[in-house]
């Protein structure tokens, strides 16, 4: 196959990318652009491992071709925080045990953040309905619900401080 370039987006840079046009966003990402948290779990897009955000929209990167999202803004488990701030999602995964093994953490944070940007305060039946495309073997899901709750509070105090709202004044 011809390789062609390719110009993405990805967690907030412009990436140039010399591939063929059959080349999955999963190994664009993993491969060529060494951003290896995006993980292959299954390779038929079933258990959410690759999911990355396109445009604020999870997606599976195992079932995408990288060619198709020129434009478009991707943003990996690599772009959602850093390590002097973690996003509210990362840290409530630590603070709260929802990564056993890890290997599938990175797509329920971004499936999380993507819920969280839809819904900032969903209620378990609409965090459970949400995260139902991915797939964890180590847990029993508590540890990652309460991650997410962890999550929804932090981004409430977040959000008073900016407001300006005292700590402690929410009913």
């Amino acid at each position: 196959m011809k390789k062609q370039v390719m110009q993405l987006r990805v967690n907030g840079n412009d990436v140039e990318l010399d591939a063929g046009p059959a080349r999955l966003l999963l190994d664009a990402l993993r491969e060529d652009l060494g951003l290896t948290g995006t993980k292959r779990g299954c390779d038929d897009s079933s258990c959410g491992c690759c999911a990355v955000l396109i445009d604020g929209v999870p997606m599976l990167a195992c079932a995408a071709l990288a060619a198709s999202y020129e434009g478009c803004e991707i943003t990996t488990i690599e772009g959602l925080g850093a390590a002097s701030a973690l996003d509210p999602v990362q840290e409530g995964f630590v603070e709260c045990a929802g990564a056993q093994c890890g290997f599938c953490t990175p797509g329920f944070m971004i499936t999380t953040v993507a819920l969280l940007k839809r819904n900032p305060n969903p209620s378990l039946d609409e965090i459970r309905d949400a995260l139902s495309s991915n797939l964890c073997r180590c847990t029993g899901y508590m540890q990652i619900y309460e991650s997410v709750r962890f999550a929804i509070e932090k981004h409430q105090q977040e959000s008073e401080r900016a407001a300006g709202i005292p700590a402690g004044a929410r009913p």
